[in-house]
Parts: C-alpha cells; structure tokens; sequence
C-alpha cells in the first residue's frame, strides 16, 4: 500500500463517526429504527437497509440524509424547521426523531477511538502535525466528550457550526476547508481523512494534498472511485515503521 509523506503535512482533517469513532454504528442502528418506522407508518413494506445508508444517509448533514433517503423512495415531506417535534411528519421532525435514538443509544452504550485512529492521532499529536475534526454530526461535541478526545483537537467544525456560519454540508468542500483555515494550513499541506463516500468526494474536491479513505463497509473501490488516493482499513496502517 502506498503510504503517506507525512513531511509534507502540516494539518489532519478527520472525520468522526466511522473514522475516530464507531458512532457509524450507533448512528446505522439509529437511522434504521427510524426509516423502519416510518416507512411502517407509510404503509411502505421495502424495508431500510444498510445499502439505503450508504447511498443516501452516510457523512450527510442529518436533514439531508432524510430528504435523500425519502426521495428514493419517491416519499415528499415538508422541510418543516429544525425545532419540529420529533413525532411530527417533515423532514426536520423525522431528523430530531431519529438524533434522540441516537443519544439514547449513545448515552447508554458510551463509546471509545478506535485503538488504531488513536494511535495516529497520537504519533501526529508527537510530530506536531495539527488536528481537526470535521463532521456533518451535530452531536460531535458530545461524541468527543463521552470518548475523551475534546482535547485531541485544535478544532472542531460539526454540524452546529456549518449551519451557524451557513457552511455547505460533505460533498461539498467548505466545511474541509474552514477547518483548514481555522488552523492556517493551505490545502495543499492538509490531509483528509473519510469513511463516507460523501466526505471524500469533499475532501477531493477541497483541493487538499491527500485524501485518505477509510473503509468501514462502504468498500474500498467505491472510496477510490469518489476519489480517495489511497484506502486503510485501520488508521494505525498509516504510522511510517520505526
């Protein structure tokens, strides 16, 4: 595997949920009691699947991830606003529906870095190189918090902060690059790191010097054909050997 020149990279951009974290778990088994539910609800008896996940819903600002799922199905709902309750029918009331699942889970369950994320974050934290997580979620605050990572990062642009500052979602590139700008790295000196078929079509089209993709299921060939320039499926393959 071709690895990458860490002597030219003065700043890591990681994604969260499937990279730093397994929260793509949590958020998969999230996701899917919601659209199971709903589609119940709907009289729709196709049921959601993890290829539904992939497709429509994976590295997605959580609205976004609604909107796309229902309209492959042919399914139109009202936006509706981000404080709808969650038993309401627009999208925005399905999104807060399906993040209460999520943090109960979460709260439950906790959570931990994968060992090998936390070994790279580590050895870059040695070498100097900045960090910052960039991620559709916004629970990622709260995702760092219960994983004890807070500090691990100068900074963290999630879905909160994209919308306060009116930043398009993965795939596009603006949220890579505040992030990158936030830590004064050009994006030629800036490597991303993505599981999402989404977030490495934003990193390729940031214009950053490596885009890093790590496969948690969606497969290698479709993390390459999104334009991932090389594909792990664990960050610690990434440590040059002493």
């Amino acid at each position: 595997m071709r690895g990458v020149d860490w002597s030219v990279v003065d700043a890591a951009l990681f994604d969260l949920d499937g990279v730093v974290t397994p929260t793509a778990e949590v958020h998969m088994r999230a996701w899917a009691e919601l659209f199971n539910g709903f589609l119940a609800e709907v009289g729709d008896d196709r049921p959601y699947t993890d290829a539904d996940y992939f497709a429509y819903v994976d590295g997605k600002p959580r609205y976004d991830g609604v909107r796309h799922f229902l309209a492959s199905r042919g399914i139109v709902l009202p936006d509706g606003t981000p404080d709808d309750d969650p038993a309401q029918r627009t999208v925005c009331g399905l999104g807060n529906r399906k993040n209460l699942a999520f943090r109960h889970v979460l709260t439950r369950d906790g959570i931990a870095a994968y060992p090998g994320s936390l070994a790279l974050i580590e050895w870059l934290e040695a070498r100097g190189v900045a960090r910052a997580i960039v991620s559709s979620s916004r629970n990622a605050r709260v995702v760092l918090a219960a994983a004890g990572l807070t500090d691990r990062f100068a900074e963290i642009v999630d879905g909160e902060r994209a919308a306060a500052e009116g930043l398009a979602g993965k795939p596009a590139p603006d949220t890579f690059r505040r992030a990158a700008d936030l830590l004064g790295v050009p994006y030629d000196r800036a490597v991303v790191l993505e599981d999402a078929i989404s977030g490495v079509a934003a990193g390729r089209a940031g214009g950053f010097g490596s885009v890093i993709g790590v496969d948690r299921g969606v497969g290698a060939s479709a993390l390459l054909d999104a334009g991932a320039d090389i594909v792990v499926a664990d960050l610690a393959d990434l440590i040059p050997a002493a």
